[in-house]
């Protein structure tokens, strides 16, 4: 017993040990937690005053910004917190508290917007050292509101770059950099996937998830470096690469909601009634009555033609008087319209070494349109990799394709189904009183046709398929022997496949067939370009002068090739296009058609740039293009397009260094020639053509030959002295940040002049050809292009820039 209680009292004396040491132990994490204020000041790199510099408790919402002489006190603080201090244009700093009261704070200033670096012709500078103009727009700016393709994330994001957009899903609009030049050639970009250019196509079918940046070189001094293609200006997009570390997994996902907002609304069916009895009165006022006197027998000759419609006005009649409001109104978009729904998601990896990274990403876009029969959807599969094989070589590449079928709806007659619908009068209706559909509302008087049920009757469905590639192997010379330091060999390989298949079936009873025979048909095209470059790289500084050399020889082709067939009076309908050839072509009721076609064209060219900077203040930038294009004549084939650029940094100066509100003040002045060959290929070397042509006596019979009669046809005489249509464009801008970044933007002023346009023009029919090119005509353009950025409100929790 004895020894019972000796043991429950050591126990109890020990539980006692543990609950004081578990209280001491709670102490002095209490003490170690213990919170008081804080209190400090922040100055710039010149001692002077930050103020509305953000000052926040690491992984907690408590923070406070520095008053007018930069001071700041924050209440709360744990002895082990960390301090985060921060201001727009410096770099940000984390300070241990480390049971420290007070603190003063230096903010270093933050130039990696200035340094950051951009892609331009055939390589990168520093965005602070960019003598032409130039806007990036970056991945944070591309992702900043849910997108269907990159051309509507640029909407908005650069002076003088015009984007319009199309509400048919799959469909893109237009991008025009500084207006129109020319007239008969393409106005549209030159676009260069991760430095390769595109033989033909946007990048509409590349996912902006996929998309790092995108630069736009828009003045002839940073276009001319690509020569004949560079002429409506440049868009440069650089897609997403491996990152040296860990693997990281990203997901990107939006659902989006859309509606047409009409802004121009019909006349209702009243109204209506009532303007065309005006109509009618004001055609013949002795005849009828004035419109806002209404008179039922007249009515009955107003809107006669479609029995059910004529019906539908009586019932305003219905009381003996004229009552508008018991009219049935039909709003026939209704029939038409529903609410679009758009989903995108994006699932991405990237990481990897020092020597090897790599980047994959799946993407799915589906867009039902907000009209009947029109939807797109979009696969999209995209992978880099970048491997240092040794110090002095390394190589590497990137894939992207998509996938995409398109459901285009009407296709033929009514550009739109909405725009159809709008044409009908609202007194009208979609069915008679058996619940048959009135193909005419309003009668055939009135040349409308009824959109019920038009999108199972008009079938235009189509598929995409595009690959674009780019691989590249460069060698530092400079690391295999040291007296060839700075020199480098690059060869880059850019192959750009693309299928195109279309198909289109109108039933008898669409709108654009009226009640004729149905139609099927198909047609198929598959372009297939590539580019190989070869460049010489060479990049020194000696003591303050910085010299960089790019010499480039290229060569670039195109292959297309197409097909198509059709065919009238399908047989059986369910087969729209797919059962081609099954009809009977010798019998009269049968129509067919087929054609194939394939054209090639070539691009060789030659390139140097010189890069100088001395004291990085004072930049130059000088380029010269050969190009040779094989769809010109000969002797005009090749031509020379050179360009100048100057860049002086102001806030480099003496003179400015000390002005503390001033970031960047950069001069830039730039001239440079441009050229198109806006000729399709063979288009020069008039070509005869055959077709059937009827031949008189002399005495009112007609004749048709057995033989086929050779003709010119459509085709244009050649022109021995065709060449280029080219461009000279000035540019003088400035580029500005003060303020450490709260305002910020670019000025630039341009003027351009094209002359030699490319234009087709009339020639005596004696000579057997209708027209023929020739290098006639010129255009002029000019502008002010203002980009203006600024952060108006900056507070710990909430910031905003316009």
């Amino acid at each position: 017993m004895k020894e019972e209680r000796e043991t429950n009292l050591l126990r109890r004396c020990l539980g006692w040990r543990r609950l004081l040491l578990l209280c001491l132990m709670m102490v002095s994490s209490a003490m170690m937690m213990a919170q008081d204020r804080v209190t400090g000041k922040v100055v710039d790199a010149s001692g002077d005053p930050v103020i509305g510099a953000s000052v926040v408790v690491k992984g907690t919402s408590n923070g406070v910004v520095t008053d007018l002489n930069g001071n700041f006190s924050i209440a709360g603080v744990p002895q082990n917190a960390q301090l985060v201090i921060s201001y727009v244009g410096c770099r940000t700093q984390t300070l241990a508290v480390n049971g420290r009261q007070s603190f003063n704070v230096s903010l270093e200033e933050d130039k990696q917007q200035l340094d950051e670096v951009v892609v331009v012709g055939y390589g990168v500078q520093r965005k602070s050292d960019v003598t032409g103009a130039l806007t990036r727009v970056g991945e944070k700016e591309l992702n900043l509101k849910p997108v269907n393709n990159a051309f509507e994330a640029l909407q908005g994001k650069a002076a003088g770059v015009d984007i319009t957009t199309s509400e048919r899903p799959g469909e893109v609009g237009s991008i025009r950099i500084r207006g129109t030049r020319s007239i008969s050639a393409d106005q549209g970009p030159l676009y260069v996937v991760d430095g390769v250019p595109l033989q033909a196509g946007g990048i509409e079918s590349i996912n902006p998830r996929d998309i790092e940046a995108i630069d736009i070189l828009k003045d002839a001094s940073s276009t001319a470096i690509y020569g004949s293609r560079g002429a409506n200006g440049v868009v440069l997009v650089t897609t997403k690469r491996g990152q040296e570390g860990k693997m990281q997994l990203s997901y990107n996902g939006s659902m989006t909601f859309e509606k047409i907002v009409d802004k121009s609304p019909a006349m209702s069916a009243s109204d209506y009634i009532t303007w065309r009895r005006w109509a009618y009165y004001n055609q013949s006022p002795d005849k009828y009555t004035p419109g806002d006197q209404p008179n039922q027998e007249q009515d009955k000759n107003f809107f006669a033609g479609d029995e059910t419609a004529l019906a539908n006005v009586m019932k305003g009649w219905a009381g003996g008087t004229w009552d508008g409001s018991k009219v049935t109104d039909t709003d026939w978009t209704d029939f038409v319209t529903r609410t679009g729904v758009t989903q995108q998601h994006t699932l991405s990896a990237r990481g990897g070494t020092k020597n090897l990274r790599g980047f994959v990403s799946f993407g799915y876009l589906n867009n039902k349109g907000t009209q009947m029969g029109q939807s797109f959807e979009r696969y999209n599969f995209a992978t880099s990799t970048d491997i240092q094989a040794t110090p002095w070589f390394k190589a590497g590449g990137s894939l992207n394709a998509s996938y995409c079928v398109q459901k285009y709806g009407t296709s033929s007659g009514p550009r739109d189904l909405y725009g159809a619908a709008k044409a009908i009068l609202r007194y009208t209706l979609p069915y008679d009183e058996n619940g048959e559909i009135i193909t005419q509302p309003g009668g055939s008087t009135t040349n409308t046709y009824s959109i019920i049920d038009e999108w199972n009757k008009s079938k235009d469905n189509r598929e995409f398929f595009r690959v674009l590639g780019s691989f590249y192997a460069q060698v530092d010379f400079g690391k295999i022997w040291k007296p060839l330091d700075g020199i480098q060999y690059k060869m880059q390989f850019g192959p750009d496949l693309r299928y195109y298949r279309r198909g289109n079936f109108l039933d008898s009873s669409s709108i654009s067939r009226a009640g004729g025979n149905n139609t099927a048909s198909r047609s198929d095209a598959r372009n297939f370009a590539w580019t190989l470059d070869n460049m010489l790289l060479y990049n020194k500084s000696f003591g303050e002068h910085t010299v960089g050399l790019t010499l480039l020889q290229s060569v670039s082709k195109v292959n297309r090739e197409s097909s198509s067939m059709s065919e009238e009076n399908v047989t059986i309908p369910s087969f729209l296009w797919n059962n081609m050839g099954a009809i009977d072509i010798t019998d009269a009721q049968y129509k067919a058609s087929m054609g194939t076609d394939l054209s090639e064209n070539q691009l060789s060219s030659y390139m140097a740039r010189v890069n100088y900077s001395y004291m990085d203040r004072y930049l130059l930038t000088a380029s010269a293009r050969w190009d040779g294009a094989s769809v010109l004549a000969e002797g005009n084939k090749w031509d020379f397009f050179p360009s100048m650029a100057l860049g002086w940094r102001m806030e480099q100066e003496e003179f400015l260094k000390n002005v503390s509100w001033i970031d960047q003040l950069k001069l830039r002045a730039g001239v440079g020639v441009t050229g198109n060959a806006a000729v399709s290929p063979y288009g020069t070397l008039g070509v005869i053509s055959s077709y059937w042509m009827p031949f008189s006596t002399g005495n009112s019979q007609i004749f048709v030959t057995n033989e086929p009669y050779y003709t010119s046809g459509s085709n244009a005489m050649p022109n021995k002295n065709l060449g280029w249509e080219k461009t000279t464009q000035w540019n003088f801008g400035l580029d500005f940040s003060f303020l450490k970044g709260r305002i910020g933007g670019t000025l630039d002023i341009y003027t351009s002049k094209t002359k030699d346009l490319l234009l087709a023009m009339t020639v005596p029919s004696l000579s057997g050809y209708p027209s023929m090119m020739a290098n006639i005509g010129q255009t002029k353009n000019k502008g002010v292009e203002l980009t203006l950025n600024t952060i108006p409100v900056l507070t710990k929790d909430f910031m905003w820039q316009s």
